[in-house]
């Protein structure tokens, strides 16, 4: 369950997707925040220096690796733009992270580069998180940032494809 206070953590993380759009990257942003609602650490997608792993969320969690202590791992939260792909859900689970809250889910990406008529494939295939880090909650999609994420989305695709 999203409590109220948690919204500016999921707007944040939308605010990071649209400086990475604005970087020409791809817009994904993320936001860790400690069980008491102190923002720790912010990063968004870096991948257009040639490096396609540099996704907010790996970064997030070897941040989370190299600051926090086993217990604040477990009690923290990664407010994401983006569902998290397989390779960050992985770095997520492995390193303890807690709970997960994304504004918009790889479904609605893949329906979303359908529609826009992006026909390239993804290099990984899409899981859900869920399947991934099945003991983590996780909150998702947040409707209320479903238009906005779209259109980061689609600025990205229409220059790049």
């Amino acid at each position: 369950m999203l409590q109220e206070n948690e919204m500016k953590h999921v707007q944040r993380s939308v605010e990071l997707a649209e400086i990475a759009l604005h970087k020409g990257d791809q817009p994904f942003g993320s936001v860790l925040v400690s069980a008491s609602g102190e923002v720790l650490a912010e990063d968004h997608n870096r991948t257009s220096g040639g490096d396609p792993t540099q996704h907010p969320e790996f970064a997030l969690a070897r941040w989370a690796a190299d600051h926090m202590d086993a217990d604040d791992r477990a009690k923290a939260t990664v407010f994401t733009s983006g569902e998290h792909c397989p390779m960050c859900a992985a770095a997520h689970g492995l390193v303890g992270l807690g709970r997960i809250v994304y504004a918009s889910s790889s479904k609605q990406l893949t329906q979303w580069k359908k529609e826009m008529g992006v026909t390239t494939p993804a290099p990984v295939k899409s899981y859900p998180i869920q399947e991934m880090v099945p003991a983590i909650e996780v909150v998702g999609p947040v409707e209320e940032y479903a238009e906005q994420v779209r259109e980061l989305q689609r600025q990205y695709f229409q220059k790049n494809t």
